[in-house]
Formats: C-alpha cells, structure tokens, sequence
C-alpha cells in the first residue's frame, strides 16, 4: 500500500476520524451523576453568572482552542471546501493535544464572506480560551484575523501567517550566527508574497531586519513601487514594495544573503543559488516539494550554504508544530488577551536558543541516530524535542505579562513543573527530586567518564545546578570529547593514570587482601577500573556518590561498589528499585535486580528500605508483599516467607507506615477488593511499593508494568547501600543518568 492507502486505511478504522471526547470527572455513581449535570450543575452557572471570568475555573474553557477555517487554503490542495478540511483540523487537534495537552474543538463553517465568517467565530467566543485560524485564503485571512484580534477578547492567531514566520525566523536568528551575518545588514528575496511571506517579512523586521533590505517576488516577478502605484497588487503586498527596477526571481536572488521561499517547488535553480553572497542562508520552505533540493543547493556552491526546508527527511525542518501548541499553552496559562509581536518574538528567541543546547538521546534516536549538534545542519530544534514546552511556553507567558497581555500573573518558575507534570507523572516525581538535589548538590563522581553519554550527562548535571559531577577517566579524552560535542564547560576529571592515588590503591588493598587481592592488583584494577577507582573514591569521602553501570552488565558493575563500600550499618541487604509512573499513580517495585531468591529476612529489608526511597520522592508509602495467595489461602513456603516478612514488620516499631501480605498483585492494587473482600487487611488504600517475592518475578513485573501499562521507568535505584551507589543499566539515555544523580544526591543529603 502506498502512502494514500495507508493514510485512509489509519483515517476509516473504528472509530473515524483522529479525536474524541474523554471526560476528566468521574461518573460512576448517581451522586457524580447530580454533579455532573441536573441539579449540582446549576451551582457553577449561577457562580458564572456572577463573574463571567469564573467560566476558566469552573468550565474546561480555559485548556479549550477552536481551530477555525472555511476550507478556502487547505494544505497544497486550495480551495476544497469546509466539509473536506476537516481531516486537516482535526489533525490539528492532535497536534495541540500531544504537544501541549490542549483540547481543541475543530470548527468547519461552509462560509466565503470574510465579514460573516468573523460574526460566526465571535458568536462562539464564550466556548474557547482561544482562536486558531487555519487554512483561509489570502488576502481575506489578513481581514479575518486583524478584525477577530480587535473585536475578540481571547487570543486569535492565524498559523497560516504566523507559525512558518516564527519558526523561520528562530532558524534566521541562528542561521546569521552561525555565517557570521548581522540581522541588520541581512539582504533578504522572498519568492512567495501570500499570507505566510507577507508574515513572514512583517516578522523579520520585528526580529531586527531592516524592512529597506527586503525584496519581495510574486509570480509576475519584484514588486516595485512602480507596480504599487499601478493598482498591480493588494495592500498587503505594497506594504513590500521597493524602489527598484522591474525583476525576475533571478534578479533578485543576486548578491542576497537569504533566500526565504515560500512560493512553488523547483523555481530555482543551482545557478541562481551560485549567485548569492558569500555563504548564503536558503529557506526552501515550499511543500513537499521545496524551490531548490537539499543536495542540488548545497552542491550548487564550494561555501557554507546553510539550507532549510519543509520536510522532515532534511535537516532544519520549519515545522509549525514548533510553535502554535506551545504559544496556545502559554497564552491559555495567563489568560491572555491576545497573541501580540512581544509573544511571538520570545517564541522564535526560546527556540533559537533551545538549538544551541546539548540534545536528548531520545531525540537523536527518533531522527535515525545522527548526530544533532549547533551548526549549518542544526539551527532549530526537532518537533519532538519534550523541553520545546518548557522553553516556550514559559518565555510566552513571560512575554504576555510583560507586554500587559495577561489577566493572570503566575510563578514562572512553578509554572515549569505544571509543564512538566502534564508530559507524565514521571517528570512531576523526578522534578521534586531535582529540586531538592539543587537545594544543597553534593559531588557525583561518574565512572567510565569517556563514555560521551557520561560526559553529556556531566554537563546538564552541572549547568542545571543538581551536582558536582566528577568525570573518571583519560583526562584528554574527556575534554576532546566535550570540546566535540560543543558543550560550553569545564569538566572536573580524575584521571587514575596521571594522578597521585596511591592511597587509593592501600585502602582498596586494605579492604580486599584477605579476598586475595594483592597490593600490585590493587594499583592495577585502580588504574584501570574505573568502578573501583570511583568506589574508593566514595568510600574515602573524596565524593559523595557514585554512578556507574553504562556500558557492563549490572552485577559486574554492581560488584566493586559492594566490594568496597557494601551496605549500611545497619543493613544486610542492598535491592534494586524500579519507580513506575503511570497517569494517575506512583508504584515502586522491588527487588527488581539484586537478591534472586529473598528470604523472609530480606524481603523485610528490602520493604524498609524502600519505603525510605518513596518518601525521599513525597511518596508516603503502603506496602504490599506479594505472591500468587491471598492472606494464606495457600501455604507453602513460598508464601509463608512474603507473610512471615509482613508479620516481621508490622512487630517492628520503626516501621511507621501500613505494611500487609502476603496477597496478589490485584489485591494490592485495586481499591474494590481490599475493601470488599479483604477489609480486614493494614492497607486502607491500594499499595505504592510492590514487593515481589523473587528476583525472577520482580524483573517480569516491573518490565510487564512498564510495556503493556504504558509505565514510565525511572530507576533501578540501588538501597541500603553504605554510601549512595547507583547502577545504570546498559544503554541508558543521558536524561536516566541526570535523574539518577539526582537520585544519588538527595540520598548523600540524607547522610
């Protein structure tokens, strides 16, 4: 099947179309039934009536945006009507949804005339938090919007217009940078002057570009002030006019800096291109088939030629998406009244300046592995980049109170963790450990510090303030390496081949001799074991924690920590932890890694031990020892152990928090039958830290959990050790090992 085919086949399945309707309150009783609807919902109605402004707190108006259009400009398709847009607005609706958790309600209203269409969506002003025009014809998208933009009190923004000119313009910022160009001194052809290049250029000049510096071409060729007197072209266009002879798109292409095409695929050609000043910047951003080919313009020239494109199949995609879910979540987030030049400027400022950062590996996996770095091939971020939220969206907010936009004033700094906590539960729970990390950051010393993972992690860890990371391994390497990958620090190294550790060779000594390690094997496995070298390193107070893992297999990396530091004074067993984050709930399973077959007396420590790490997250635990019986319906030793475990704890007076077993892991889990069945049981609510009796069927859960319940995974996270120690699982991402420094830090607090 071809694109076409698969397109419809993904479109007709049950149910048809892209979107639904979910509810947010639940609806299981008649009681939420009268909440809902008859009578409870009178309440807000009257309180409504009172405030209208009441409706953001007490109606979904606040997260809702309309995306509005008559189907006149729909894609490459043109004027196909209202009906047959709808595909396109609902799959704006996805968008918005998955970038930026905003709910849409697409709107299709089978109308020409300019004038009716706004008396329509002003109509329909008390529903939305804002307006999304899409897909309007030009010139009457420009009448549309400046007239709902005056006459509508939510924020009203034309994509079609203003979405390539901030993401192209973002891409421009960087671009200058990177040939070395002023924005001022910019010479800049338009080959296009619809509504998206007349946008376009309106906004290079609030980013700094002189206006006398640009020279804009429709189909007929330059428009001149010759053409504007003649009554040529609409007022739109003359706003671009210069006082310069007649022209082709050829003509105007001589000796300019930058090419911005936002007209007709093929146009121009590799001789048009050699033209061009000295390393010239070309925005190609006709779909899907650009003006100039990636390969022929960058071919067409011996010099840098810094090209960008429509198409996600070449480096620089200008991509919408970039901008209108993020400007929206911003705008909705102060209630703005408007979406003015001051917002979009701080939208394509948090962009250019996003580029410039280290990129997660997840990113650089979606895009086939290739490297992402600042520079000619990189001048803005991908789509699916998670912190464009949280850069943008804030700098948007930000903007708007500024600027006056704003009804509301909101803590921008709190404002990023609600971001963050609308991506998933994960990053709410990591953030209130990263903030506590940044409180009082302790030193991490990373072992295999060569590896370009480590050394990324290193400086995000540093640059956002949670450690002191010290980097093991070949000095010049690592800093060969940081210079590669253009990261702007510098790094603290221990290199065990250069420097003085002798001391460190004694006391591993001192601690091993009688485990057959001699003096000289000691000196060896500290200057070539970074695992070691970073064990003793801890152990002897010259860090704090230690991260190892990333390229060994767990219990080869797991030994020399328990080898030199082992575990706490009071503990005998360390144990892996798995956090797992799902929507609505926080569940820690252990032993997911360490202990393969647990007794009674290490299921308890293990139990203890993390039940301390849930808190250390603002997790207050319940604790549910598990097997395949409920509260010995059978008895064997296999489940006498999870029950004489409980029993052990429940004894325990230091044990503060509701511990019960042994039961299924439905029971632990589902509120309906601990009540109803089990309601003598400890917990009075379904358990957040699962215990599982083996470390075959702790591993299967935790990896069930995660794949088929959708789960986010942070950890393992190493307990009861003596000193904090975590080990990474092979091919971890650089985010897992900043997370779990994070992690190392607050438990180094701890101590």
């Amino acid at each position: 099947m071809g694109l076409d085919e698969d397109s419809l086949e993904y479109h007709r399945t049950d149910p048809p179309g892209k979107i639904e309707i979910s509810t947010t309150k639940p609806t299981n009783t008649q009681r939420d039934l009268s909440l809902a609807y008859s009578p409870g919902v009178a309440a807000p109605c009257l309180e409504i009536d009172e405030d209208e402004a009441d409706a953001y707190t007490y109606t979904a108006k606040g997260n809702l945006v309309g995306v509005v259009s008559n189907g006149s400009a729909v894609l490459g398709l043109g004027d196909i009507g209202a009906q047959a847009s709808k595909p396109v607005m609902e799959g704006k609706g996805v968008l918005f949804k998955r970038f930026a958790d905003i709910d849409v309600f697409d709107i299709e209203l089978d109308e020409a005339d300019p004038d009716k269409l706004v008396e329509a969506v002003k109509m329909m002003e008390p529903t939305f938090g804002g307006i999304n025009l899409e897909d309007i014809k030009a010139p009457e998208c420009f009448t549309v919007e400046e007239r709902l933009r005056e006459e509508l009190d939510i924020p009203v923004f034309h994509d079609d217009q203003h979405g390539t000119a901030i993401i192209s313009g973002a891409a421009l910022l960087n671009a200058a940078d990177v040939a070395g160009k002023d924005l001022e001194d910019l010479e800049i052809t338009f080959s296009g002057a619809g509504a998206s290049a007349i946008a376009t250029a309106r906004f290079y000049v609030s980013l700094g570009v002189r206006k006398e510096n640009i020279t804009m071409c429709d189909s007929t060729g330059i428009i001149t002030d010759e053409r504007a007197e003649s009554g040529d072209i609409n007022e739109y266009k003359q706003q671009f006019a210069r006082d310069v002879s007649d022209g082709s798109l050829a003509d105007a292409m001589e000796d300019a800096d930058v090419f911005v095409g936002l007209s007709a695929g093929g146009i121009v050609s590799q001789e048009m291109v050699a033209s061009m000043a000295d390393n010239p910047i070309i925005f190609a951003m006709a779909n899907p088939d650009p003006e100039i080919g990636y390969e022929e313009a960058k071919a067409a020239r011996d010099d840098d030629v810094i090209m960008a494109t429509g198409r996600s199949d070449y480096p620089n995609q200008v991509n919408n998406v970039l901008g209108f879910p993020f400007i929206f979540r911003g705008a909705l987030d102060v209630r703005a009244t408007e979406i003015n030049e001051e917002m979009k400027v701080a939208c394509a400022e948090a962009l250019a300046d996003l580029a410039r950062q280290d990129v997660p590996d997840a990113v650089v996996k979606a895009y086939g592995d290739d490297p992402l770095q600042f520079g000619p091939d990189y001048i803005i971020p991908k789509p699916v980049d998670p912190r464009v939220l949280f850069r943008v969206a804030p700098s948007i907010a930000e903007a708007a109170m500024d600027s006056g936009a704003a009804r509301t004033e909101i803590d921008l700094e709190a404002y990023e963790e609600e971001l963050e906590a609308r991506l998933g539960k994960s990053r709410e729970m990591m953030r209130v450990v990263l903030n506590k990390a940044k409180s009082d950051p302790k030193t991490v010393a990373l072992a295999e510090g060569e590896n370009e993972k480590m050394i990324r992690a290193a400086y995000q860890i540093q640059e956002q303030g949670i450690a002191l990371p010290i980097l093991i391994g070949d000095e010049h390497e690592i800093r060969q390496t940081a210079t590669d990958l253009g990261l702007d620090f510098d790094p603290q190294v221990a290199d065990p081949s250069v420097g003085d550790y002798e001391g460190y060779a004694d006391r591993l000594h001192e601690l091993r001799a009688r485990k057959g390690v001699t003096r000289t094997e000691a000196g060896e496995l500290i200057e070539r074991d970074s695992n070691y070298f970073g064990s003793v390193m801890v152990e002897q107070g010259d860090a704090d924690a230690l991260l190892t893992g990333l390229s060994h297999h767990y219990p080869s990396a797991l030994r020399p920590p328990l080898q030199v530091i082992g575990t706490d004074d009071d503990v005998d067993y360390a144990a892996g932890v798995y956090m797992l984050t799902f929507k609505n709930r926080v569940i820690f399973v252990a032993d997911a890694t360490v202990n393969q077959d647990p007794d009674e007396d290490v299921l308890a420590e293990v139990t203890r031990q993390t039940g301390k790490l849930a808190r250390r997250f603002n997790v207050e635990p319940r604790a549910a020892l598990l097997s395949y019986s409920n509260f010995g319906s059978v008895n064997n030793e296999g489940t006498r152990k999870p029950r004489r475990a409980a029993a052990m704890l429940q004894d325990d007076p230091e044990i503060d928090f509701p511990v019960d077993g042994e039961m299924q892991a439905d029971t632990a889990v589902v509120e309906d039958i601990l009540e109803g069945t089990y309601g003598f049981s400890e917990l009075d609510e379904p358990a957040n830290v699962l215990v599982f009796p083996n470390l075959e069927s702790g591993n299967i859960g935790y990896k069930l959990l995660q794949r088929l319940g959708g789960a986010d995974a942070i950890g393992p996270m190493l307990v009861g050790m003596d000193e904090p120690v975590h080990v990474l699982q092979r091919g971890d991402e650089v985010k897992d090992i900043v997370n779990l420094a994070g992690v190392a830090v607050v438990d180094a607090q701890k101590e």
